[in-house]
């Protein structure tokens, strides 16, 4: 007889986030059907300030409570229409639990009852599944072949739309490519990060992170920040360039540079413009200041370089550095398995960033994960600028099989929740 774990009971509640902004939390309660043991795992949803326009609908309750964040319309369709629905279904059938959420919501971008009640409910599924079965949920995930690690990409200076400063590119990231596993790989970024901070101090710079635990100071401009970094690998005692300890990643979020349909009309510009900096740029411009990038920095890879409807410039961008650099799609694709076969079909970035929220669902999650290791696509499980003490994406990516994690800098607890939590993993894994 198959094994059944039975829903007895679903649950949501509002809590905050890392910037102090509601999101749900589910909890799931199962009962084992051969001898009644009950069992109850929860999780908690996060939410991005850099968000693309294509993303499932994060339902928010408007109105004056909390400036309009409040998630009390997500937290009860969960404990109504979603708990109802559940009881009784066998949580080891995870797609079917998804599915039928889906349906129960009937839109294409969740707007119904929301992707943050759909994830949450989805991802304590696979919690309590996995916790009744005495798992680990990467195990539970992955099976008896998992086995390897993602490299972390650990993001230690912000700007853009993480930060207040007068940087336009959100994310500069290190990545320890040489380190022998992710316990060293995460001791190695710490050290950059503390030897980023004494250098930003001497220099007589901010030393205040931005959301993601990042330096977030003024600078002269996007080089100074570069080479900032460089210098803190350099005297932490390590090198950089490819086949060395480090290489540096950036995430541009391009699609905050995308000038609107006003500011076209009225300026009689077209293309992009940084938002601080006031610069306007077409997209050819933009591919040629990003291929100078390369030519000049240790870049691995480049997230988000272009607005996430300029396709004909990705394609372009990807035909002339692509087999130099790795280009994520993120807004581009925003995890949904539709406009990554799109990207796959005209030949647009060669990695995708992994956010379970933009979504909706762990089994959607898993599908778009597939299709892109089917193509060659690197997979970089992430998480979002709006945090909780939730480290499920830590399991994910191994479970996985994401070659990369994004989860912030060494700072701020609901980011190296995520490190601990990979650290903890490795252990088993050894």
């Amino acid at each position: 007889m198959a094994l059944k774990l039975v829903v007895t009971k679903v649950k949501a509640r509002e809590i905050l986030d890392s910037r102090g902004n509601p999101t749900v939390e589910a909890e799931v309660t199962v009962e084992t059907e051969t001898n009644g043991k009950k069992t109850t795992a929860r999780a908690a949803v996060p939410s991005g300030a850099s968000t693309g326009q294509f993303e499932a609908v994060e339902l928010r309750d408007g109105g004056s409570r909390y400036q309009g964040n409040g998630v009390t319309k997500a937290v009860k369709n969960v404990n109504g229409k979603i708990a109802k629905e559940l009881c009784g279904r066998n949580v080891l059938r995870q797609s079917g639990i998804d599915t039928r959420m889906l349906q129960l919501d009937g839109t294409e971008n969740k707007e119904k009852l929301g992707a943050n009640a759909l994830l949450a409910v989805s991802l304590a599924t696979a919690k309590v599944a996995a916790k009744a079965l005495k798992m680990p949920l990467y195990r539970y995930l992955g099976g008896v072949n998992t086995d390897g690690l993602p490299v972390p990409m650990m993001n230690i200076l912000n700007g853009g739309a993480h930060s207040d400063n007068n940087i336009d590119i959100q994310e500069f990231m290190i990545l320890p490519l040489g380190a022998p596993g992710i316990r060293e790989g995460i001791r190695w970024c710490v050290e950059v990060y503390h030897t980023l901070k004494k250098l930003l101090k001497q220099h007589g710079l901010s030393t205040a992170v931005g959301d993601e635990g990042g330096f977030a100071p003024d600078l002269a401009n996007e080089e100074e920040a570069i080479e900032l970094i460089l210098e803190a690998i350099t005297k932490a005692g390590y090198s950089y360039g490819r086949g060395k300890d480090f290489m540096i990643s950036l995430d541009v979020a391009a699609s905050e540079w995308k000038l609107k349909k006003e500011e076209k009309e009225q300026n009689n510009l077209s293309g992009y413009m940084l938002p601080k900096k006031g610069i306007v740029y077409s997209t050819q411009e933009m591919i040629g200041l990003w291929e100078n990038m390369i030519e000049k920095y240790p870049i691995y890879s480049l997230e988000d370089p272009l607005d996430e409807e300029d396709w004909d410039g990705w394609k372009e961008m990807t035909k002339k550095v692509g087999d130099r650099v790795i280009l994520v799609g993120d807004d581009l694709f925003v995890t949904n398995e539709k406009r990554l076969r799109k990207g796959i079909h005209m030949g647009c970035a060669n990695a995708i960033l992994i956010k379970p929220n933009q979504i909706g669902t762990l089994t959607e999650t898993i599908e778009t994960i597939r299709l892109a290791k089917a193509n060659g696509y690197l997979t970089i499980m992430s998480h979002r600028s709006g945090e909780t003490e939730d480290t499920t994406i830590a399991d994910l990516a191994v479970g996985l099989g994401a070659e990369l994690i994004k989860t912030g800098a060494p700072c701020r607890a609901e980011r190296t929740a995520k490190y601990n939590q990979l650290m903890r993993i490795e252990e088993n894994l050894i």
